[in-house]
């Protein structure tokens, strides 16, 4: 490792669920610092869920996480002046971040209202293993199985 990484901060669990997930979710989402209204749209959007799929909001959140969650993902690595999509295997933590990343871009490319309605509907359809977040996962996991290959380059 080249450079000393940071400690980690300790994230407080949100108000209404108590749940550490949903709190950096809302992080995520914010837009210049407008943390009020991220948490308005986020729990909006958990209303929402627990009214259209009949279920507890919280556990389609927690099921649309483990969904989109990557196991694998590539990353270049320059071999003898050729740059080569090396798969590794993806830490729990980033895993996370970048299931919540894309839930949160692609229920912002959908079409609809408002994006609460927009998040909601992402959300109920990754926590069933449809939409574009999972179809991102999958993208993914399937560019690290074409590179297996390189797999020694690791």
């Amino acid at each position: 490792m080249r450079r000393k990484t940071p400690v980690r901060r300790e994230v407080l669990p949100d108000a209404r669920y108590s749940n550490k997930h949903l709190t950096m979710f809302v992080n995520r989402m914010m837009y210049g610092g407008k943390k009020s209204t991220a948490l308005g749209v986020v729990y909006t959007a958990m209303e929402l869920v627990a009214e259209r799929s009949k279920k507890d909001p919280m556990e389609v959140f927690e099921a649309a996480l483990r969904n989109v969650q990557p196991t694998v993902e590539v990353k270049p690595r320059r071999v003898g002046g050729s740059t080569y999509q090396v798969p590794v295997d993806v830490k729990a933590y980033r895993g996370l971040t970048l299931a919540m990343r894309w839930i949160i871009q692609n229920a912002r490319k959908r079409t609809g209202r408002n994006m609460a309605s927009k998040l909601a509907n992402e959300l109920m359809d990754a926590s069933t293993g449809q939409g574009a977040s999972i179809k991102r996962k999958d993208e993914v996991h399937k560019m690290a199985e074409a590179n297996r290959a390189f797999a020694h380059f690791r």
